[in-house]
Parts: structure tokens; C-alpha cells; sequence
């Protein structure tokens, strides 16, 4: 049996594979070798970010497992694959603490404004400049599965008002104000000053926050992804921000990642970047 594996690998990783299943054949392909040795794979652990010829690895009839090291499936959930035999999992929630760290960090960073600050800093200038609160906020999330419900339990304490859409709108934890499904995702963009995405990639999301979708939001609101890049538009989200519509932006992810270097995000003092982090942990399994 051989392991694929395709994610940060550490060797401590390795080990742990290896005492669970000791006569596996474990393979680290990283992002440079995953296209090649993917077909050769019974199971494969990871998160292929480069393009993958999937023709080819179901043709091979190998694979028997994917277990994705990401709570999003949209790198392998090719019609192929969900037409087959092979078993798919994520790793939904796992990281859910770092995700909502993360997300806590890109949105104060916004409200009080540091990209502004580190300009001025970089500069040598000590100057007051408005800041804006977290309290007192209306906070919209979309999505509402172990990234959203964590998302909402570190935003609990802060005295803000917490809305979401969801897929499943059932079971509502305590500390959400209230749950609606995910068709009434214009009633939670009129209602918020702040929304979070933290929704799956799929062919109904792709897309979604378009210029259409973004002018639902309120006036000078902040939009916070922490989802997939695809989600949203970047030339709509780049209107917006440069019309002042929005009051900022917090990216984790991209439309299209790496970003590229002529975005006209980098050099928005209204928008803080960065490189789809939001899962990483110094304490990986």
C-alpha cells in the first residue's frame, strides 16, 4: 500500500503514519511531484494546489482514499472522483481555532486601522489617526460549519450582534443571534457591518460575491474572507473599495493565488493580505 502525502510535511508525520500502518510505502510528493505520483497513490493525504490530471489517476484504479488536509474538498471533488468508489474526507474543524485567530487578527487589524499605522510607522511618524470599534457591530457569517461556529464563539464576548446563513440551518448554537438559510444571504449583507466568509468552494459559490452581491452590503462595512479566494470577485471587490463602499477588506485568500504583483490590493491601505495562513499551527498533528 502506498501513502501520498501532500501538505507541510514534518517528520514527526511520517513516523505517526508509519507506526499506524507499518508496512505502507509513505511517499511526501509536495506540491512538486503530487501531478506525478498521484496515480501510483492507494491513499492520498494533502491538498493538491497545482493542477492535477484526475483522468489520469482514476484511470490508474489505485486510489481507494483521499483524506484532504483542508476543510475544503474543491481541489479533488471532481466529477470523476465523486462518481467513483473512492472514499473523500476533510479535515473540517480541525484548524478552526487558528482560522478564527486568524480571522480575529485580519479584522482588527482593519477596524483599527494598522495598515495605516505601519505606513506611518515605516515613515517614522508619529501621528493619531481614526480607528474604528468591534463593538456594538452587527457581524454577518456565511457559513456556518466548524470554521463559522468557532468564528462565533471567539466573537461572543465583544457585545456584537452575530447573524448567519448556512447550507443546513438547523441547531443554531447559543451564541448566534439568529441562523437563516443560505438563500437569504441578502438579508444578512443588508444587516451587517461585518461579514466573515467561511464557506465551502463549490459550483454555487464560485463567484458569489460578484459587484451585484457586494452592493447588498452596507455602506462602508468590511468584507472578511477567510473561505476560498474564488468566492469573491477581485475586480468587484477592488470597485468597491475604491468607491468606498466598502471600509475594508481582510484576505486570507485570493481569487487567484499567489496574487499577482500588478493586484491593486497590495497598495490599498484599506485592505490587509495575507498568504492563505489562516490554517497553519505551530502544533500540527
Amino acid at each position: 500500500m502506498r501513502i501520498v502525502l501532500c501538505y507541510p510535511v514534518e517528520n514527526q508525520h511520517i513516523k505517526q503514519i508509519q507506526a499506524a500502518a507499518p508496512d505502507a510505502d509513505v511517499v511526501n510528493a509536495g506540491q512538486e511531484r503530487i501531478d506525478e505520483l498521484l496515480p501510483t497513490a492507494d491513499i492520498f493525504i494533502g491538498h493538491a494546489k497545482v493542477p492535477v490530471n484526475w483522468d489520469r489517476v482514476l484511470a490508474a484504479k489505485k486510489l481507494r482514499w483521499i483524506q484532504s488536509s483542508a476543510a475544503g474538498l474543491d481541489h479533488c471533488l471532481v466529477p470523476g472522483v465523486i462518481d467513483s468508489d473512492i472514499i473523500v474526507s476533510s479535515a473540517s474543524g480541525l484548524f478552526a481555532p487558528q482560522v478564527a485567530e486568524q480571522t480575529f487578527a485580519l479584522l482588527h487589524g482593519l477596524l483599527r486601522r494598522l495598515p495605516l499605522f505601519f505606513r506611518a510607522e515605516a515613515k517614522r511618524e508619529f501621528i493619531r489617526l481614526p480607528t474604528d470599534d468591534l463593538r456594538g457591530k452587527t457581524v454577518g457569517i456565511v457559513g456556518l460549519g466548524g470554521n463559522g461556529r468557532m468564528i462565533a464563539s471567539v466573537l461572543s464576548p465583544w457585545d456584537v450582534r452575530v447573524v448567519a446563513t448556512d447550507y443546513y440551518p438547523i441547531d443554531p448554537p447559543s451564541n448566534i443571534d439568529a441562523l437563516w438559510p443560505a438563500e437569504d444571504l441578502d438579508r444578512l449583507l443588508e444587516a451587517s457591518d461585518i461579514v466573515i466568509l467561511a464557506l465551502p468552494l463549490n459550483a454555487g459559490t464560485d463567484g458569489l460575491f460578484d459587484a451585484q452581491r457586494i452592493a447588498q452590503m452596507k455602506a462602508g462595512s468590511y468584507l472578511i474572507n477567510v473561505a476560498r479566494g474564488s468566492v469573491v470577485v477581485e475586480s468587484a471587490l477592488v470597485d468597491a473599495l475604491q468607491s468606498g463602499h466598502l471600509a475594508g477588506a481582510g484576505l486570507d485568500v485570493t481569487e487567484v493565488e499567489p496574487l499577482a504583483e500588478s493586484s491593486l490590493l497590495w497598495d490599498d491601505p484599506k485592505v490587509i493580505i495575507t498568504p492563505h495562513v489562516g490554517a497553519q499551527s505551530s502544533r500540527r498533528v
